[in-house]
């Protein structure tokens, strides 16, 4: 369990402030004040102004307040080297595209045909990287704040660079690139959810290649579907669609026990949804439902993670774009009913937030943003918070009504978290 940080509680109680009114104070969740103080969460860059400003103390004594107690000394930090994902200095921005450029070449380089020593680096990583990215992917699913888990994840992409630069074998580098493709494809996820959109597709890019490399079809096939999920979060549906055109070809060459084409197709969905082609749509979701077919367990939990849980949510997303806000609704109320993540579970209560705004129920929308808002605070998503960007934007009609104004300003208030 985290330290706690008693001296961020003793200020604010020194203030005078019980938890509840001290969370009125700062616009969020009196859980959320509570994991700060427990250490179970650190506050959102975006919350440090304010934080400070409640608190009557500078930015300086303020960091002096989060940081936790003293590390037992039997357990160093060992991934403190890595930056962090929420930090966008040009430096260490740098540092990750420098990574991948240097992994991506060695990922293409021809091999020498020898293989390296027993107690290299490519010899250990063979041996425990499909156990560490495995549990990698299930650290980072059951994350309220997924840049939490970047500082691991990188650690062990330096260790997959310095593995590729050894001499290797032809069968040891297609297992390495069998490993970066499919951490290249968490570490876009981390990216994603940051909304630093261009770096997740740098780490597609390189993704699919090393799956390519590998001869890896369904992750080559995954890869591609997570780079048009960039493309389709910038409203570039045709850019998407020849990319996940792409990935519906390379996914039938792959295990077909597997769900991965079925994946792609509920991705295609969005992509038609967004061109405003309902019939396309309503067949590729048709197509995404065969995934229930399937026997035995469909997806390996990591770089695939599609059951067909999610097509509740997907069809809700889908016909919210297409104007249907009567099958938007039916099916947005059917996946809140589910058990969700609460990053999953932020983004559905967005969207039927915009679906009351798209019917000028303001009380709906309030119900559903709030909800939403505090979602967004507690797990710091940009996810979640992209989707209440739409709301935010399908809102300026209705800006004479006092309490659309007072909505556009709540989310506005979460933009430095987006």
């Amino acid at each position: 369990m985290a330290p706690r940080r008693k001296k961020l509680a003793e200020r604010r109680k020194a203030l005078g402030y019980s938890q509840e009114a001290f969370a009125h104070e700062l616009g969020v969740a009196i859980s959320t004040v509570a994991r700060w103080e427990a250490g179970a969460t650190d506050p959102q860059g975006y919350v440090h102004p304010k934080l400070a400003k409640a608190l009557r103390i500078t930015s300086e004594r303020l960091a002096e307040l989060l940081a936790p107690a003293a590390l037992h000394p039997c357990r160093p930090v060992v991934y403190a080297a890595g930056p962090s994902v929420g930090d966008t200095d040009d430096m260490k921005r740098r540092d990750i595209l420098s990574l991948l450029a240097a992994t991506g070449a060695l990922v293409a380089l021809p091999t020498s045909g020898a293989a390296s020593p027993r107690t290299g680096t490519s010899a250990a990583l063979a041996e425990t990287g499909p156990e560490l990215n495995a549990h990698l992917w299930k650290v980072f699913c059951l994350s309220d704040s997924k840049q939490a888990v970047y500082p691991m994840v990188r650690h062990q992409l330096n260790l997959l660079a310095k593995g590729l630069g050894e001499h290797q074998s032809e069968a040891s580098h297609q297992r390495l690139c069998t490993l970066v493709g499919d951490l290249y494809q968490l570490a876009g996820e981390i990216f994603f959810d940051a909304n630093r959109y261009t770096d997740a597709a740098y780490c597609y890019t390189l993704a699919a290649s090393a799956s390519r490399e590998a001869g890896a079809y369904d992750m080559w096939a995954c890869a591609l579907t997570r780079h048009a999920f960039v493309e389709l979060y910038e409203n570039r549906f045709g850019v998407a669609a020849p990319i996940l055109a792409a990935a519906s070809r390379v996914a039938e060459r792959g295990d077909h026990q597997l769900s991965t084409r079925y994946w792609v197709a509920a991705v295609q969905a969005e992509a038609h949804a967004g061109l405003g082609d309902l019939d396309a749509t309503e067949r590729a979701l048709d197509s995404a439902g065969q995934v229930h077919n399937l026997p035995g367990e469909p997806h390996n939990g990591g770089w695939l993670r599609f059951d067909g849980s999610r097509l509740a949510e997907e069809r809700g997303t889908c016909y919210l774009a297409l104007g249907r806000p009567d099958l938007a609704e039916q099916a947005l109320t059917s996946a809140l009913s589910q058990q969700l993540s609460p990053r999953r579970r932020g983004a559905v209560l967005a969207e039927l937030a915009a679906l009351g705004v798209e019917r000028s129920d303001l009380d709906q929308a309030s119900h559903y943003t709030h909800a939403a808002l505090e979602l967004a605070g507690r797990t710091g998503s940009g996810f979640i918070g992209r989707k209440l960007e739409t709301v935010k934007n399908r809102l300026a009609p209705l800006m004479t009504d006092s309490r659309a104004s007072a909505l556009h300003q709540q989310i506005s208030a979460l933009d430095g978290a987006v």
